[in-house]
């Protein structure tokens, strides 16, 4: 394909930029472009896994360990870090770029388990999956029904878990359930967090589950879960050991902990939409019509211009998100802010350039409908953009006291 004139690829401005970091997207940047583009186009079409050894080369890279403190074995680094390298993964397979959070949930483990498991999760040799949406249970926390009943040294959790990805080759499953019935005056009551430790490939007795057939986010299984009295010992109960005094623990854990996911999920979809960018950009160049490529017409070049222009917007506000979260400043509002805008951004962005691939662009010769079926999964997980709206005008706009 024709090489772009401008590089649509900025650099990291210069409030942001340090020579460190230039080195971390350069080096994301040759990893994704050299060896994840090409496994991503082969292996996508065809629902194929993300390959061991390219898990591996990844965790030799360091990307697994990147906000894991130094003293495991991790980088250190933090949340812009962190998003760098996930929009140059996002670039050529959004899964891949998701694949390096499972190793932080290591980092929500109590302190003997973390002292255990974390020196792994740095090397990408310990991952885990989140299982908290249910059935009826999504966006809306409380609404969690799955149960944790006490017994003899541990737990029994039974209920029914959706959207669990990466499940059966995880090496743990990060459980959110009750510890009491569900009270509908005190929704938040109860709800606890339990990690399932369990051998990759397999699931632990007393779990079961089926793959959901998705329509993107291929190169790793999604599930559905259900648990039948399955024992999780005492000293998996992530957070306070005294759970029948710890009210709201799980939910302050789970709705707290969403500001650096939305910071992730904005970078994966500025990723996309990149892509989706760069190679329209060389398509219009090479592709022609009436005579002369199709970057010529107005009508293309104008649909580039808007695509580049909301891409960078979106960019420069996930940078400045990043920047204040690494300076201690976790606003919800605005993680669900630059998630909201950065996901409906990249839906538009991958779509427009499906629009210019043409016929070429509804077809898997192309990663661009990788990009749209991607992109347009953005919108949903981490909280909806109408989550995320409602977060925002919360903030905005407090809603009046019932009357």
């Amino acid at each position: 394909m024709a090489r772009a004139l401008v590089d649509p690829r900025p650099p990291i401005p210069a409030p942001y930029h340090t020579d460190e970091r230039e080195a971390i997207q350069e080096m994301a940047r040759g990893f994704a472009m050299d060896k994840v583009l090409p496994i991503a186009n082969r292996l996508d079409p065809e629902h194929g896994l993300i390959p061991d050894e390219l898990r591996k080369e990844m965790g030799d890279l360091g990307f697994f360990g990147i906000m894991v403190p130094e003293r495991y074995g991790g980088l250190g680094l933090g949340v812009f870090e962190y998003a760098l390298v996930t929009e140059e993964l996002s670039r050529a397979w959004m899964s891949v770029a998701s694949i390096i959070a499972r190793s932080g949930m290591a980092l929500a483990l109590n302190p003997a388990q973390r002292e255990k498991y974390l020196p792994l999760a740095a090397k990408g040799e310990w991952l885990g999956c989140f299982a908290m949406s249910e059935p009826g249970a999504g966006s809306d926390i409380a609404s969690v029904r799955t149960r944790a009943t006490k017994t003899d040294g541990g737990w029994l959790l039974n209920g029914q878990k959706m959207w669990c990805t990466f499940a059966d080759q995880a090496d743990c499953i990060l459980v959110v359930a009750r510890n009491k019935p569900y009270d509908p005056d005190k929704r938040h009551s109860g709800i606890r967090q339990f990690a399932v430790h369990k051998a990759p490939g397999t699931f632990p007795q007393g779990v079961s589950g089926n793959p959901i057939r998705k329509i993107g986010y291929h190169g790793w299984r999604t599930f559905e879960l259900s648990f039948d009295d399955c024992f999780v010992p005492d000293d998996c109960l992530v957070g306070s050991e005294r759970a029948e005094t710890a009210e709201d623990e799980g939910f302050k854990r789970a709705a707290a902990g969403m500001t650096t996911p939305r910071i992730h999920t904005a970078a994966r979809s500025v990723g996309l939409a990149r892509g989706a960018l760069e190679d329209s950009i060389a398509y219009a160049q090479e592709r022609e019509q009436f005579g002369r490529p199709i970057g010529d017409f107005q009508v293309t070049r104008f649909k580039i211009a808007k695509m580049a222009s909301e891409l960078e917007a979106c960019r420069a506000l996930m940078y400045q998100v990043a920047a204040n979260a690494d300076a201690g400043e976790k606003s919800d509002m605005y993680g669900a802010m630059v998630k909201y805008l950065a996901s409906e951004m990249s839906e538009r962005v991958t779509s427009e350039a499906l629009q210019i691939h043409g016929g070429a662009g509804y077809t898997t010769d192309f990663p661009i409908e990788r990009y749209w079926r991607d992109a347009r999964l953005t919108k949903i997980f981490e909280g909806t953009s109408e989550i995320m709206q409602r977060i925002v005008s919360d903030h905005l706009l407090p809603p009046s006291p019932l009357r």
